[in-house]
This record gives C-alpha cells, structure tokens and sequence, in this order.
C-alpha cells in the first residue's frame, strides 16, 4: 500500500512521505543486504524522489508509529513490490517490527559525523586483533547511524552487536565520506577486577626478647634462645592477567637460606688464639734463662732458636758441619774423555774414484 502522503505539490525543498508494509530482505534473496542499513523500496518511489529534487545522497527517517521506535537508513536499488519495503532484519528488530507490519519513511538530510561512541555487547569482542579495521570495514556498508540503535558485525563466522551511546554532532549522523573519531566503552558484560590487598610477610622474631631482659635484670640466668633458621618467602607477591580475569590466590613457599660461614670463624680460633700468649711468656722464660746458664749442645724446644744458637758459640759446642760438596777436578789437556759421542770419525770417499 502506497501511502501517497508528500508535504508538497513536488516543488523544490519538499519532504518525501510515504507508508509502506515492511519485510526483510531475505524475502528478495538478498542476504548480503543485511551487512548494512540500506533498503529496497519500489519504483514509484524513484519517480516521486526525482519530482521532489531530494538531496543526494538519498536518507530517510524510518518510524514505527506504534511503538515510537525510529532510526535512519539509506536506499539500495528500487526494485520492491509496490506497497512494500525491505529492510534488514536486524533494522526490523530494533524498531520492533514484524513482518507485515506498517512504517513510516520520510526523506532526511543529516550532518557529517565527527564522533561516535560504541559500546560492545560482549567482551569477546575485544579478543579481535584489530577491532577498529574491522569496524572500519563494517562502516562502509553504512549510510548513516542513529543513537540508540544495535548494529551487527560480522567478522570471522561471528556476529558482535554494537550499540551507538553517543554520536556529534547530532544523534543522526551520516558516516558517507567523513572522517569519524570513533571510541569505545567497556563491554555490557565487562566485570572490573577485585583488587586484592598484598600479602604482609611475617616479621623475623628477635633473638634477644623482652623475656630474656628481664632474667638478665633479676639476676637469673635464663636459658639462650637458639636462633632462628632464616628463611625466604617465594611467591609472596600477587599476579595480574592481561585480560582483567580472576587471579588465583598464591601461595607463598617458605625457603631456608644457607648460613654465610667467613674465613677464620672456625671453632679453632680462639683457642689458637689463647694458645699465642701462652707459647710467646714460654719463649720469654725459655731466653732468660739462657743468659744466666750455659746451654747444652742440641736441639731447642719452645725458646728462640737464634738466642740458643748464640749461646752455643759462646760456649764453644757447636752443631757439626755438613761435609762440603766435592768439587769435581779439572781434567788435564789433551785428555780426551772416557765416553762419549765423537763426530766425523768415518771414512771418506770421492766421486771421481
């Protein structure tokens, strides 16, 4: 049914109007029509456009009188039945129409977008690698946005619905050779992560407690307290995953550190230690006496050695000599040596015979 409905007699500036029953576009075998938001109306409706000197390109307001839903599109080709339109179904959902169903057209003219504000359905949408290429794909089969409407992308065998929140610099907006900032809200399922608090790591107990300072004050002798083991808690700290999912709690794993041994903190030390002045008042005993009374011939135990030396001179007693090294004896001239190897003693021979 052609509503026939114009604001004008056809003169210049007037505003096309008509009703139309709606279908989807599967209805025409058409499928691919559904990646965008323009329609098919029937050819008296060109006639009619061509009367009217309707801005290019051409856009129109589509209202569901009933239910007061209404957005925008644009036209496809004017091949529809007379009386009828098709639309895509997702278009059909968001004015709440089903088939059969009257709507309203009438023709619009609406300004260049310069922002619009997408909020994605779900956060599987943001897995994509580059979601703004793939919008930007999407947005050419598109003639125009309103606020307020769902809008279908289908990448990668999936289909993902985008509500339009926010446009400039109106609610309507036509996306035909413009450049469009475009930014995205969080997600209608998006869930912010609990931030949990960080772990306090327990503090290493003192070696010397308030107990043991008041034994010490009261005269008692109270028992050491053996040190402590040192120990070191791994995976202590809390993690966080790029996705903004869930973390499982840690759980920290307790670590015994190795004790530090240093050079010469053996147990040995300090009785050596002890041992030195002992040795060093023998050695001084051991000399004065050796310069009051003659010293026998031998050897020297725990006295200075050079002090015992000098007393045995003194008193004429002392050590025997090591025999002196042999010196080897000079051979006499012309002399030849027992063994050994004697060079150019063969026989000669001549070439000539």
């Amino acid at each position: 049914m052609f509503g026939g409905m114009f604001g004008g007699q056809g003169g210049f500036g007037s505003r096309f109007e008509a009703s139309y029953r709606c279908y989807p576009v599967s209805f025409l075998d058409k499928t691919e029509a559904e990646r965008g938001d323009k329609i098919f109306l029937p050819p008296s409706a060109l006639d009619r456009l061509a009367q009217l000197h309707i801005d290019y390109p051409m856009l129109f307001q589509v209202e569901n009188r009933r239910d007061g839903r209404k957005t925008h599109c644009g036209v496809l080709e004017f091949i529809a039945d007379e009386g009828m339109v098709y639309m895509p179904y997702w278009m059909m959902q968001n004015l709440l129409l089903q088939e059969g169903d009257v709507v309203a057209l009438r023709s619009a003219t609406l300004p260049k977008g310069s922002f619009v504000k997408l909020q994605p359905h779900s956060t599987d949408f943001l897995d994509i690698t580059n979601p703004r290429a793939v919008l930007e794909t999407t947005l050419r089969n598109f003639s125009c946005l309103t606020v307020g409407d769902t809008v279908p992308i289908n990448y990668n065998n999936r289909r993902y619905f985008i509500d339009i929140i926010e446009a400039k610099p109106a609610d309507a907006i036509s996306v035909i050779e413009t450049d469009c900032n475009v930014d995205f809200a969080p997600p209608l399922d998006y869930v912010e992560p609990v931030r949990q608090p960080p772990q306090q790591q327990p503090e290493p107990m003192a070696a010397d407690g308030p107990g043991s300072a008041a034994a010490a004050a009261g005269g008692a002798a109270a028992p050491a307290e053996q040190p402590q083991e040192p120990r070191f808690l791994a995976f202590a700290g809390s993690g966080r995953r790029l996705d903004g999912k869930a973390v499982s709690e840690s759980r920290p794993v307790s670590v015994p550190l190795p004790t530090p041994v240093w050079p010469g903190s053996g147990g040995g030390s300090s009785s050596s230690a002890a041992a030195a002045p002992a040795a060093a008042a023998a050695g001084d005993g051991a000399g004065g006496a050796a310069g009051s009374a003659p010293k026998r011939s031998g050897k020297v135990f725990g006295g200075n050695r050079l002090q015992a030396k000098l007393a045995d001179k003194a008193a004429g007693g002392g050590a025997a000599k090591p025999p002196a090294a042999p010196t080897p004896e000079k051979k006499k001239e012309g002399e030849e040596p027992e063994s050994g190897f004697k060079a150019f003693q063969g026989k000669g021979y001549s070439l000539k015979g």
